[in-house]
């Protein structure tokens, strides 16, 4: 079997990719391109010559056999060699260098494609290196967010409408039935991580989903509650993990005399939006807020039956929906992706993305955490790319969903994201489920 992406839809693929690291960061200084050490993010320099190395490495070097076009590439990008805290201590080419090797890897790449070189080995690498960059846009825009830096100035051909975004909230649950659900990617699938493989059976008792992801205005409740006070609500490790950080709030929340709140987005304060979903907040956080609400977390096997599932209460044993309102691609109409509402939407927006069961947003919009540990499935062999997945198994959890930043073409309802608890600059939220 041939692979399933042509030649002709990577180059496109491999084009826009590049062009959108490069317009995340066009508008920095130099010195905005370096930024302090901080332990939650790369330096952007270093951070955009990475994905080039990346692509080059594993698309040129390794399925053409390639000499490297740089002596110290390897030096200077590979992120399992080089210890993060040096990463602004490395003698960096300057801005000008790195974008000019980003556009000859980006070139090899094309012309690789363009002459007929497109080998299956060639064409898995080059989509890889470009789901790969993908994840790295989304790390370049959160950053930005981390710094305090202006929003990326992207060059969508289409933004949310406002009445999309402002559509309100959705209460509810839905109910689905215990069953004996196919977690997990199918070797149908056109391609998959090698953390999505394979589909292997697990028990589901009957629960009760929300339709929604929990809003802003719910998470105010439990901190005006003293949520963040209370040593009940938090797991060990949350607790101390709220301790050090002298938590009391989401990260980028703050109160005025008044008592009113606002948020951080970017380099601007606002309001919060009370029906659009609670994000900056890492795996503690939500598990406490579970426990003032009475609610809990969706294990990811839940997560996805009522996601995937072909009809309202159950997910077929033959035929598991690739997104939630179907097969086709995300489009503008189903989901909040690709910084096309450069935010979140309210939690009723996307009425157009429900999955079978009636759960709203499960792709775009907000990253949602599990109660799962992010773990091998049965069976676990690593692709190519080992260290993509498995140095990380047993040290983080499960999200799924992805954002509002995050590229559509990456996303399917078997995809698994992963980060360790205590993250909060990701864009990441939660939805409940009700307790049994």
């Amino acid at each position: 079997m041939s692979f399933p992406i042509s030649a002709a839809t990577l180059r496109t693929w491999v084009s826009d990719a590049r062009r959108r690291t490069l317009e995340i960061v066009a508008d920095l200084s130099d010195e905005e391109l370096m930024g302090p050490k901080l332990d939650i993010v790369n330096p952007l320099l270093w951070e955009i010559g990475h994905v080039a190395w990346f692509q080059e490495k594993w698309a040129l070097r390794h399925a053409l056999d390639r000499m490297p076009l740089r002596d110290d590439a390897d030096a200077l990008w590979d992120s399992m060699a080089i210890a993060h805290d040096i990463r602004w201590d490395l003698h960096l080419p300057t801005r000008g260098a790195t974008v000019q090797y980003m556009e000859d890897v980006r070139d090899g790449v094309l012309d690789a494609l363009d002459k007929g070189n497109g080998s299956d080995a060639v064409l898995y690498h080059a989509a890889y290196s470009v789901f790969h960059e993908d994840m790295h846009t989304e790390a370049f825009t959160y950053t930005r967010q981390t710094r305090g830096l202006p929003r990326p100035r992207i060059s969508n051909g289409e933004s949310v409408d406002t009445p999309q975004l402002n559509a309100g909230p959705l209460r509810g649950d839905v109910v689905i039935s215990g069953q004996t659900f196919m977690l997990g990617a199918s070797p149908r699938a056109p391609f998959v991580l090698d953390n999505e493989k394979w589909e292997h059976p697990v028990e589901l008792e009957p629960y009760a989903m929300a339709r929604g992801a929990v809003t802003q205005a719910d998470f105010q409740a439990f901190v005006d509650d003293q949520g963040y006070e209370r040593r009940d609500l938090w797991c060990e490790d949350g607790w101390s993990w709220r301790e050090s950080q002298a938590a009391q709030h989401p990260l980028y929340w703050e109160r005025d005399a008044t008592g009113r709140w606002y948020r951080r987005h970017f380099d601007v304060t606002v309001p919060l939006e009370p029906h659009r979903p609670v994000i900056h907040v890492n795996w503690y956080e939500a598990e406490a807020y579970c426990r003032w609400a009475g609610r809990r977390l969706p294990s990811e096997a839940e997560w996805e039956a009522a996601a995937a599932g072909t009809t309202g209460r159950q997910a077929s044993g033959s035929h598991k929906r690739t997104y939630p309102w179907g097969d086709d691609p995300p489009s503008i109409q189903n989901a909040n992706l690709d910084w096309r509402g450069m935010g979140c939407a309210d939690v009723a927006a996307f009425p157009d993305g429900d999955s079978a069961a009636g759960c709203r947003q499960m792709i775009g919009n907000v990253w949602e955490w599990t109660s799962s540990d992010f773990q091998p499935y049965p069976g676990f062999v690593p692709d190519p790319y080992r260290d993509y997945s498995e140095p990380w198994f047993g040290t983080r959890k499960v999200l799924r969903g992805g954002c509002w930043a995050t590229r559509g073409r990456l996303l399917r309802n078997t995809w698994r994201n992963f980060y360790t608890p205590d993250r909060r600059d990701v864009f990441a939220g939660f939805r409940t489920c009700a307790r049994s």
